[in-house]
Formats: structure tokens, C-alpha cells, sequence
């Protein structure tokens, strides 16, 4: 954590018990919000509709590319040499999307442009087109933005104190069980999440995504979320019809095993940038937004890092800042490094690694034992 806050993480399991984990501050940081701002280059905050629209036109011209490839070529190839091009294509296809829904995700924060109505005009469009309901997401994401860190409030992959783990978790925490766990979450987490809320904030009853008079949204979003079921009406529409034209196996080749790369990403990056053992969780007596939002860990995905247009590795800024869009993200990140320090936290653990880790390190959060500070929870790795 020496410089900017980056954290060595231990590669073996004496070097582990050699270099103790280093935590993030947890106490009021000696800075505030408008002193950050200040520290990033002002046109870092201008959006620029035409510059937006270069990475939808370059995402999308990439996906047509790959499509027009497998569709074109790949039926013509040796039996045994098309069962390989179909998974690379799916690969390539699914981080391609990937990239398509994170601009998307800008277009829910009005990342995108000055003009609201374009930003979710391009955000209902992208969005649908990956059966994910804009405006749904875009709420409820807001919420998670506006809570983030909090055990109470918090939207998304929000952790349980050892009293609230369910009973059958003890019994997944081995490597055969911790591998059916990651492998159910991120094929199934994103649907599920969507569909009642797994893994998400508790509400009194049932939420789900796709209901509009749910406990997620409030009276004046209930049309938009009627707007967002309709867009994933009309790609169903599409999808079945092309289903029929073509067959089933066609579409799941081409648009089915993609979807499913993208929806394992998506879980696996929202996953990993707010689960660390060096990484606070606060109750309603100790949280407050700033501490909240520096609760988040930047990480390295390599090559991948463009092409998701660096929402892995700049995500403590964008916490920070979510209207600033992704293309100035990098240079925001290296402006604030100085005067964040140790609240700046990054990783550069491999993700499928540090996923693995994570996943046995992090089971559950409490408060440290012999504090006065009971409002401030991390995480345990033992039952």
C-alpha cells in the first residue's frame, strides 16, 4: 500500500503469513469531496456527444465484424476445427458486448452526454439489445451509487454478518463447492438478480426488476420501468422470430453463449471492485457516502481493461465522480492517487485469481473483536 495505495498481495502461502493484509483507512479521511475535484483537470467532466458515440460506433462495428465471420466462414471449416472457432467467437463476441454494456451503464449515469434524452435513448437501445432493463438498472444502480458500502442500504453483493449466512454456506466452503458457487453466480447471478433480487438489498417483500410497483422504485419511475420491460419485450419479439427463421441452435450460437460471457463478466466485475478482505462494510452508525465510495478496490484485467473502457481499473473514480465519462477516467484516477493515499486502493491480482481468493477469503463480515468501533465490519474466511 505504499504507493497510491496499491496492495501486494501474497503469492504463496508463507510469503501470506510474512506480509500481513493492509486495510483501508476506516476512520473520516482528512479530505473532502470538493478537495478531490479539484485535484482533476476540469475538462475531465465534459462530455462529448461525438467522442461517446466513436465508442458505440467502434463496439458495434467490432460485434458486426465477429458476426459476420462466424456466420459467413465458420460453417465452412473441418468438423474439428469449428469447435474451436465457436468458443473463440463466443469469447471475443461476449468481451466485445461487455465494452457495448458498459457504455450503456454510462448512458445511466449521463455519463454519455449533456442531453439526458439522448443518454437514455442510447441506453434503452443498448441495454434492451443485451435483455437488460435500462431504466430498471439504471434506478437501482443509482440506489447502489448512493449507498455503496452501506450493510443497510447498499443494492448489490451486499455481505451478511455471520448470523444472517445461510446454513447450507459451511458446507460449500471447499474448493468443489466454491467452484459450483462461482460458476452458478456468474452464468445464473446476473438473471436471478434481476429477477428477485439475489445477492441484493433486503426489502420488506418481494423485488424484482421487472415489476414496476416493486419495492426498488418509487411512483414517478413506474412508467420508465414499464418502458424498460417493453424494450426487453421487443427484443424477445426479435429474438423469436429470428429463432424461428433460423432454429434455436443458430441463435444461441451466435447470440445465446455471448450473452452468457457478458452476464459473467458483468457479476465478475461488480463482484470483485466491492469484495476484499481490505475492504470496509459500515452499519448506519458509522457510514456516511465518502467513506462509502472510497470502499471500492480498482483491478487489473490486462488487454480487457480496454476494451470494458476501464470500469475495472478506474472504478474508485467513478464512485467518486459517476457523471464524468470513462474516457477521462484514467487521467482522473492518476490526479487523485496524491491526495486519496492509502484510501486509494487497487489490485493487480489476475481477476480469475483473485476471483478464486475472494471467494474463500471473503464469506461474511463482522466487527473486529476488543473495538469501540462495532459499526465498522470486514470480512471472515472461517465458519
Amino acid at each position: 500500500m505504499g504507493a497510491g495505495g496499491r496492495i501486494a498481495v501474497p503469492k504463496s502461502k508463507s510469503e501470506e503469513s510474512k506480509e500481513p493484509l493492509v486495510r483501508v483507512p476506516h476512520l473520516k479521511p482528512p479530505f473532502t469531496l470538493s478537495q478531490i475535484k479539484r485535484s482533476i483537470p476540469p475538462y475531465c467532466f465534459e462530455r462529448s456527444l461525438c467522442h461517446s458515440f466513436s465508442y458505440v460506433v467502434y463496439d458495434l462495428s467490432l460485434t458486426f465484424l465477429f458476426f459476420y465471420i462466424a456466420t459467413t466462414y465458420f460453417h465452412l471449416l473441418p468438423c474439428p476445427l469449428s469447435y474451436f472457432a465457436w468458443p473463440i467467437y463466443w469469447v471475443f463476441q461476449g468481451c466485445i458486448l461487455t465494452g457495448v454494456w458498459v457504455i450503456a451503464h454510462e448512458c445511466g449515469h449521463h455519463a454519455f452526454s449533456d442531453y439526458q434524452w439522448v443518454d437514455d435513448l442510447v441506453g434503452l437501445f443498448l441495454h434492451s439489445a443485451l435483455l437488460v432493463p435500462y431504466f430498471s438498472w439504471k434506478y437501482s444502480h443509482r440506489r447502489h451509487h448512493s449507498n455503496t458500502g452501506s450493510l443497510e442500504r447498499d443494492e448489490v453483493f451486499v455481505p451478511k454478518p455471520k448470523a444472517k449466512v445461510s446454513w447450507y454456506s459451511k458446507y460449500l466452503n471447499n474448493p468443489p463447492g466454491r467452484a459450483l458457487t462461482l460458476v452458478v453466480t456468474l452464468v445464473l447471478g446476473w438473471p436471478l438478480y434481476l429477477a428477485f433480487n439475489a445477492s441484493g438489498r433486503a426489502y420488506d417483500r418481494f423485488a424484482c426488476h421487472y415489476d414496476p410497483y416493486g419495492p426498488i422504485y418509487s411512483d414517478r419511475e413506474r412508467l420508465q420501468i414499464y418502458i424498460s420491460d417493453a424494450g426487453i419485450f421487443a427484443t424477445t419479439y426479435v429474438l423469436y422470430h429470428i429463432a424461428l427463421v433460423k432454429g434455436l441452435a443458430w441463435l444461441i450460437c451466435v447470440y445465446g453463449f455471448p450473452l452468457v460471457i457478458v452476464n459473467g463478466f458483468l457479476v465478475t466485475i461488480t463482484y470483485l471492485q466491492h469484495t476484499h478482505p481490505a475492504l470496509p462494510h459500515y452499519d448506519s452508525s458509522e457510514w456516511d457516502w465518502l467513506r462509502g465510495a472510497l470502499a471500492t478496490m480498482d483491478r487489473d484485467y490486462g488487454v480487457l481493461n480496454k476494451v470494458f473502457h476501464n470500469i475495472t481499473d478506474t472504478h474508485v473514480a467513478h464512485h467518486l465522480f459517476s457523471t464524468m465519462p470513462h474516457y477521462h477516467a484514467m487521467e482522473a484516477t492518476k490526479a487523485i492517487k496524491p491526495i486519496l493515499g492509502e484510501y486509494y486502493q487497487f489490485d493487480g491480482t489476475p481477476f480469475y485469481k483473485a476471483l478464486w481468493r475472494e471467494a474463500k477469503e471473503c464469506l461474511y463480515v463482522e466487527p473486529d473483536e476488543g473495538t469501540c468501533q462495532k459499526g465498522v465490519y470486514w470480512y471472515r474466511n472461517r465458519f
